[in-house]
Formats: C-alpha cells, structure tokens, sequence
C-alpha cells in the first residue's frame, strides 16, 4: 500500500511533464503541441480516479495537481494562441496570456472553494485548454477565419472569463455507473463520442461548447440540482 499511495501523485507528474514536452515542440515544431495537452488531460483525469480508488487524497496532492494544470493547462495553450497570433500584430499576441493568468485564478479559486465537489462554477481549465488546443483542427473554411489575429483576441479573452464567470457546469464524475443519476452525463458522453467519431479532432472545440450549453440548459430546466 505505501508504493499504492504514490501512483495518484505519479500521474500527476506525467501531467506536469506532459506539459513541459508540449511547451518544447511548440518552440520547435518537432510535433502537435495540442497533443501534450490531450495527454495531460488523461493523466489529470486518471490521478483523481486513481485517488479516490486507493483512497489516499491528501492536501499535498490537490495542489500538485493545480500546479501541473496551471503548467498543462494554463500556460501551454497561452503561449499557443500567442505563437498562432504571430509577431507582426504589435501587442495584441499579448492578450493571449490572459490564458494563463485566468487558469491560475480559477485553479485558486477551486482549491478553496467547497462548493465545487459535484460540479464545477466556470469552465474548468482541461476543458478550456482542450477547446484552445484543438482550434488547428477545425475546417478549413472555419480555420480561415478563427486564425484572424482579432478572432483569435477575442476567444482569448472571452474563455478567459469563463473560466472564472459564475457558470454551474456539471461534473464528469461518477459516484456509480447506473443511470438513474447519470443521465446528464452517459448522454454528453454518447454524443461527444459520435462526434469525435465523424468529425475526429475537429469536433472537440464543439463539444465543449456543446458541453457548455448542456450544463446551462440543463440546470435552467432543473435536471442537474445545485
């Protein structure tokens, strides 16, 4: 049990790593920064599990996992909206670190608040820097006009703020894996899936925002409870 103990930590390292490899071959272009970050994201999901599984979450281990995301999470797909915003646009490649300094906020801001054990208040970082990573996928014609420096300002700032807005998001987390309960959730998976299935990487920028939308719809129409 005392090595059991270790493995949550562990792949909460691989996530940090994860991040540090993906901050590399964005310098170097060896390879697809986007994904590092989708890697990160399975290790990010993988340690909580794996804590809740052995048992042995402790305090030590919630702030790691901040500080790999702020890494993973936060500054990778900062640096990569402003490596895609170019270097001749004067300031404006700036505005894209407000990525960074708005994951940090929001990891802060969840260690300390309790109300976010079931659900989350605002986009959770993963999920935002999933949305950013996957932007190169798109369609061409989508692709055309998403990588205007301007358009690419503006989503900068917009998923900024909604990583601290005052949004109630619903959790992938299973307590069980019945459906009664779970509904929400098997239903935003089954079409994730299918669309990942049609349209492959491109189509992550639409599910989160399909993930986005679902959660509000669903807490105005009363199925996912406060």
């Amino acid at each position: 049990m005392s090595l059991l103990r270790h493995i949550p930590n562990a792949l909460t390292c691989a996530n940090l790593v994860c991040g540090c490899l993906g901050l590399i071959s964005l310098f170097t272009n060896k390879i697809e920064p986007a994904y590092f970050i989708w890697a990160a994201c399975v290790f990010d999901f993988f340690d909580g599990f794996a804590a809740r599984l052995l048992n042995v979450s402790s305090p030590i281990g919630k702030e790691l996992d901040s500080l790999a995301d702020v890494v993973s999470f936060g500054v990778l797909p900062a640096l990569m909206v402003y490596k895609w915003m170019g270097t001749n646009t004067g300031l404006l490649p700036y505005v894209a670190l407000l990525i960074a300094v708005f994951s940090a906020l929001r990891l802060a801001k969840f260690n300390i608040d309790t109300n976010q054990s079931d659900s989350f208040i605002g986009v959770p970082t993963p999920a935002n820097a999933l949305f950013l990573s996957a932007l190169p996928f798109l369609p061409e014609a989508i692709l055309t006009f998403v990588f205007s420096p301007y358009i690419l300002a503006a989503i900068a700032i917009a998923f900024s703020l909604l990583l601290v807005a005052p949004l109630p998001l619903f959790a992938l987390k299973f307590k069980n894996f019945g459906w009664q309960g779970n509904q929400l959730r098997f239903t935003f998976l089954a079409v994730a899936v299918l669309l990942l299935l049609i349209f492959q990487a491109g189509a992550i920028p639409f599910i989160i925002l399909f993930y986005i939308g679902v959660s509000l719809v669903s807490r105005l129409a009363g199925v996912e409870k406060k």
